[in-house]
């Protein structure tokens, strides 16, 4: 019989204890988004390429390489940095294809890729502080964490959005990665013999990757006695933080939540909310000082960074943030692209975010903000006052955003996290032994869930608003020569405008093309708003008219012989016109007896809530 062995049974012990491990973790997330990101095939809002994409390609290749910079940059609204990624990575990509000797469609397919991997890596960053701030809150070996993981995991939202290259979705990652490092045991005033289930454990002077996802952990023994202090309804472990905290882990939230407030400066509200709840609690002159030093000294550096960055591509000194605020709340901008009620965000953002979650964040956030009577010394102290902290972040972030005119569901998006997180411990409970419950009842439902979640992600990123995306295929490739070369051609968009991707999709400088647009009323007096009409509303209003004032002359394109080409203050007919179905009929008998003829047609959607974007995506080309 072999000896025993009590250093193996020991270190079996930990593992157990720190649950897995999180390289591994990393590893199968980063797998899965990559899967993710070259999986979409849909459309979901132009934001995802022309706030990003677009900038990023002019940065990298210039001002003359057909990148479609919209109003919003030209006014310095946005930060650059959000584009300067993904410049780099366009950069970066567009060298190693050039070493390769690719050929030129083999490029625009790496172009056109690469993105999306690189998103797809923040997307799994996400995912994985979501998870490690369950285990910050809940232990690291408790079922309740492993549910936050696996509700982020199997999010519709996550998979649908997580993956596409919005500032919201880079914004999220940020706001997740600052609220893990953030030193919730500093304010809450729990001693450190609490037994407090925040796993935030002194790393010391310096700050290596490991310390910062592991909390340099304490030795078996001692988190072995502190696993039986905690939630005696779901067995959490309850590691005791230390009496310190580490400077640079509390620099790594304070950089994290700066650079989202310049990303996006509704974020600021997240950081309120925890602020003045942190002076409510915070009673340590000593820690008060040095998170005001820390702010100051990391703010200061965050921003003068953004200034260079915002100074390198405006060409001049600008501060975005205060021009955003400026022309979307005093100028009340933001107005021109739709208004919505009051309760949108709790009638339709909130499901639509959360999906099947919703009943388990619901209760989450009812749990966390019910009041009752709670002391330092009591176990579990620092998880119930984290929780209620993050719950009222949601609160007053949703009732902010509520009295803001013009909503979208991605701009409550930073708040998923925080409701998987808070969602987390229903979940596990209701799913009890999560995450194979012993009702059969209760599996099969778990198992329906994620049916749902399944059939949901699936169908919003390989159906819904598919067709737009296809077009910028076949246009691309309809560019592309078979001897490895590219041809001109020219292409005309007669939709609402940016309804489709741009040059992030036709990459090649030869396609030369136009579309409608829909500048909003800038310098137009508030009185003298509700008359203003831009290109695209024009357009819809009278497509026939519109074409025969703002169009070459139709006899251009009548005969074999004729020449499609330019009058003055007129548009040349294009090679091949892109529309929506809604539009075929008009279309039809304005170019009947011309050279067009449909060359191709795509599903688009089976509904759309837009009436000019419904029906499949048609195109018509000029016959030769």
């Amino acid at each position: 019989m072999p000896a025993p062995n009590p250093a193996g049974r020991q270190e079996a012990r930990t593992a157990s204890l720190q649950g897995p491990n999180w390289t591994l973790v990393l590893g199968v997330l980063l797998a899965l988004r990559i899967t993710n990101a070259l999986s979409i095939k849909t459309f979901f809002q132009p934001d995802e390429y022309f706030q990003s994409l677009e900038p990023a390609w002019r940065i990298a290749f210039g001002r003359d390489s057909g990148a479609w910079v919209t109003w919003e940059w030209r006014e310095g609204l946005r930060t650059a940095i959000h584009p300067w990624v993904f410049a780099m990575v366009y950069k970066v990509t567009d060298a190693m294809s050039t070493l390769e000797g690719a050929s030129r469609s083999t490029r625009a397919h790496d172009l056109l890729i690469a993105p999306k991997i690189a998103q797809a890596i923040f997307a799994a960053v996400m995912d994985l502080f979501t998870w490690k701030l369950g285990q910050r809150i809940y232990g690291s070996a408790s079922p309740t964490s492993l549910a936050a993981l696996a509700l982020t995991v199997f999010s519709p939202w996550q998979w649908y959005t997580s993956t596409r290259t919005f500032a919201n979705s880079f914004e999220t990652t940020l706001t997740i990665v600052a609220l893990y490092a953030w030193p919730w045991e500093w304010f809450l005033g729990a001693p450190a013999n609490s037994g407090a289930p925040i796993n935030v454990l002194d790393d010391g002077p310096s700050l290596e990757l490991k310390d910062f996802l592991e909390g340099n952990q304490d030795d078996a023994s001692s988190q072995a006695s502190d696993s039986t202090k905690g939630n005696s309804t779901t067995g959490d472990a309850t590691p005791t933080p230390s009496a310190d905290f580490p400077r640079s882990r509390l620099y790594v939230a304070l950089a994290a939540a700066a650079l989202a407030c310049i990303l996006r400066p509704t974020n600021i509200i997240i950081w309120i909310t925890i602020a003045v709840i942190t002076m409510a609690k915070h009673s340590n002159t000593t820690r008060s000082i040095m998170l005001v030093q820390s702010a100051v000294v990391v703010g200061t550096v965050v921003l003068v960074s953004s200034l260079l960055v915002d100074q390198s591509f405006y060409g001049t000194w600008t501060i975005p943030p205060l021009r955003f605020l400026y022309l979307n709340i005093m100028q009340d901008l933001a107005v021109f692209y739709g208004r919505n009620r009051v309760d949108y965000y709790f009638t339709e953002g909130l499901p639509l975010l959360l999906t099947t979650a919703l009943p388990f964040a619901g209760i989450g956030l009812w749990t966390a903000l019910r009041s009752g009577l709670d002391r330092p010394q009591f176990a579990g102290y620092v998880e119930r006052q984290t929780l209620r902290t993050l719950a009222l972040v949601v609160v007053t972030t949703v009732l902010a955003f509520s009295m803001i005119a013009h909503k979208e569901m991605r701009f409550i998006y930073p708040l998923l996290p925080i409701l998987h997180v808070l969602a987390a411990k229903p979940l596990a409970s209701f799913f009890r032994p999560f995450p194979m419950p012993k009702s059969y009842a209760r599996l099969g439902l778990l198992l329906l869930g994620l049916t749902v979640n399944i059939y949901i992600a699936a169908y919003v990123s390989t159906v819904h608003q598919r067709g737009v995306i296809d077009v910028m295929h076949f246009l691309r490739h309809k560019a592309e020569t078979e001897n490895g070369g590219v041809r001109n051609i020219t292409v005309g968009f007669l939709m609402p405008c940016h309804s489709t991707p741009w040059r992030s999709h036709f990459v090649h400088p030869e396609i030369d093309a136009w579309a409608l647009t829909c500048e909003p009323p800038i310098n137009v007096a508030r009185e003298d708003r509700a008359e203003y009409l831009d290109e695209a509303d024009i357009f819809y209003m009278h497509p026939g008219g519109w074409i025969d004032r703002y169009m070459a002359d139709r006899k251009n394109i009548l005969s074999q012989s004729s020449v499609a080409s330019e009058e003055e203050g007129r548009r040349a007919w294009p090679e091949y016109l892109v529309f929506f179905e809604q539009l075929e009929p008009v279309m039809n008998a304005v170019l009947e007896g011309t050279k067009y003829t449909e060359c191709w047609r795509g599903f688009n959607t089976h509904w759309h809530d837009d009436n000019r974007r419904r029906g499949d995506v048609i195109v018509q080309c000029l016959r030769e």
